[in-house]
């Protein structure tokens, strides 16, 4: 599914429409990034938590060359799955 297709779902499912979904999904994305580069983690319960963490740095090989390579730290946005979100797709 894309944004596109998510948007149209959400419209039909809310009963409004798609430009104001559009934006609801919009606002949603932008209020999450914020709040994830503040270091805030965003919950939903029973959908899951956003998180930022920090990976370290670490020798990796070039896979062109095989040589070693330094892979410099970095921050990554991790998402954990909710109980009732776990639950509905088994």
């Amino acid at each position: 599914m894309n944004k596109g297709q998510l948007v149209d779902r959400m419209a039909k499912s809310s009963g409004i429409f798609k430009t104001a979904a559009d934006k609801a999904l919009n606002g949603f994305m932008e209020a999450v990034t914020d709040a994830l580069n503040a270091g805030e983690k965003v919950t939903l319960v029973g959908f899951g938590t956003f998180s930022v963490t920090e990976r370290k740095a670490r020798t990796g090989r070039n896979p062109r060359t095989g040589k070693p390579m330094e892979i410099p730290a970095k921050k990554v946005v991790k998402f954990r799955p909710g109980t009732k979100l776990s639950e509905s797709v088994e």
